[in-house]
């Protein structure tokens, strides 16, 4: 089985049919399938958020069978993410794409998770430490999108489970649990 770095590439990877938008219907379907999965899986392993359509982005070739994803395929997969909730475009003219590999709700109840876990509840901390304290090494929320951390976070505010206060830079804002 193939690998990129240490991330176990799927059988279809190397079918080079695969690398061609499909013409029959039915065999594009799950040809989008495949690349969403791999898409999601790939990037949650790599913690990768944003993927650039015209960015090097190893998914999108395979050296070894000589072959690449067309701009239009690349379109295709990733809006098929995007109109799921699973990705959302990040400027209007669709270069830049967030990759949701957890959907913001389910980022809020991670969240949740980890503070009940590390005896959080009634704590306050900063964005930062979420994204890089100690606490957070070996999560799924180190290195995590500010962006994404944020929206999360706002939902938890929105339910009443977190307060979201400002500090004097974007680096030291907080979050008070009331869990």
């Amino acid at each position: 089985m193939q690998k990129l770095g240490d991330f176990k590439l799927p059988q279809f990877f190397n079918y080079p049919p695969y690398f061609t938008l499909q013409p029959i219907r039915e065999t594009r379907e799950k040809q989008i399938q495949l690349w969403k999965e791999l898409i999601l899986e790939y990037c949650r392993s790599q913690k990768i958020f944003i993927v650039g359509l015209d960015e090097e982005f190893s998914l999108f070739s395979n050296q070894s069978i000589e072959r690449s994803l067309s701009h239009e395929s690349r379109v295709v997969f990733l809006s098929a993410l995007v109109s799921e909730g699973r990705a959302e475009w990040m400027d209007k003219s669709h270069k830049k794409c967030l990759i949701l590999w957890l959907k913001v709700q389910d980022w809020a109840d991670y969240i949740i998770n980890f503070v009940k876990e590390n005896g959080l509840e009634d704590s306050v901390m900063t964005v930062e430490d979420i994204r890089s304290g100690i606490e957070s090494r070996g999560t799924e929320l180190a290195g995590i999108d500010r962006g994404v951390l944020i929206r999360a976070l706002k939902l938890l505010e929105q339910k009443g489970k977190a307060a979201i206060f400002k500090g004097s830079s974007t680096d030291d804002e907080g979050v008070k649990f009331n869990i």
